[in-house]
């Protein structure tokens, strides 16, 4: 919640997409811990792709309808935006200083232009905040669902043991929380053993107890996401840098600075001189969308992208 523009953004109750059956149950939720004014509108990001003012989300069972929404909650407007569009615009307002931002390898000062924020979590993120004269362009994209392959001997021996979704491997089917786990499984499969985890944060606790499976996997999940960024880097010329969100970065921000990370990320022969100069970070601060939103609320002139909505008449 923004009670107004500039001020600090008030968090409100989390609810799950399984917990209502529409999202303007889970926002009645969230309000019954408010005791302010009621609000006016509502800007509401939504991990799937915006093309109309009622969507249905990606990796859940909720239809956002910005109409629905606006007559239920007497609100004067509604709009609707990727959920990366709020990541990219919270790039201009987080800071290393402040501890937002955790670095991933050594590189000089950042130049102006472009910037690229991605993150996995239940799916894979990812979008770009491109200057265009004295405004900044939000670029939402569905980079995640991009093909996604081998580049050694022991990336091939895996491949075949990995699950396909929808007949593919996406950047999104190994770099997310579903994909991690994945990758166990394949390296699993391709060893001869079991596979001992049954979630994705399986993964994660056994490599922090040393698990030799658990961390070759998280290796390899550091090593795909670097080639993916670096990749993403070289896309958008992010001379500006690059920034990963995510549910999962800020939990494994020491196993994307041993090194793996950066090595796939810079190694974009011919080009390896100019990725080595990109500034890349981890973004730890905890909710960087909620601070994009408000970015994007209190100075809506800065930024253009694309949105789909609703304005009462």
């Amino acid at each position: 919640m923004l009670p107004a523009p500039g001020a600090a953004v008030r968090l409100l109750p989390r609810t799950l997409t399984a917990q209502t059956p529409d999202p303007v149950g889970a926002i009645r939720i969230a309000l019954e811990a408010y005791d302010g004014p009621a609000p006016r509108s509502a800007i509401i990001a939504v991990a799937t792709r915006v093309d109309a003012p009622a969507i249905r989300l990606t990796n859940a069972h909720w239809v956002i309808d910005a109409k629905a929404i606006g007559q239920a909650l007497d609100l004067e407007r509604v709009t609707l935006v990727n959920d990366y569009t709020p990541v990219a615009a919270s790039v201009t307002v987080l800071d290393e200083t402040k501890g937002d931002l955790a670095p991933i390898g050594s590189f000089p000062a950042a130049k102006p232009g472009a910037r690229v924020v991605l993150g996995p979590g239940t799916g894979l993120g990812a979008g770009a905040l491109v200057p265009v004269e004295d405004r900044l362009a939000i670029l939402a994209t569905e980079a995640g669902h991009m093909e996604f392959g081998p580049t050694n001997d022991e990336e091939t021996a895996i491949w075949p043991h990995l699950e396909r979704v929808g007949g593919r491997v996406s950047g999104e089917v190994v770099l997310s929380g579903p994909g991690l786990f994945r990758i166990a499984r394949a390296l699993a499969a391709h060893r001869g053993v079991d596979c001992p985890f049954r979630i994705p944060n399986d993964v994660l606790a056994a490599a922090r107890e040393g698990d030799a499976l658990a961390n070759d996997a998280l290796s390899h999940f550091a090593r795909f996401l670097g080639r993916f960024a670096g990749d993403l880097a070289l896309t958008f010329e992010s001379s500006g840098g690059v920034f990963i969100a995510g549910g999962i970065a800020p939990r494994m921000v020491d196993i994307l600075q041993a090194g793996d990370f950066r090595e796939a990320f810079d190694r974009k022969a011919p080009h390896d001189g100019w990725a080595r100069k990109v500034p890349v970070y981890a973004i730890v601060n905890p909710e960087p969308a909620l601070e994009g939103l408000a970015a994007i609320v209190s100075n809506p002139q800065r930024f253009v992208f694309q949105s789909q909505g609703w304005q009462a008449t």
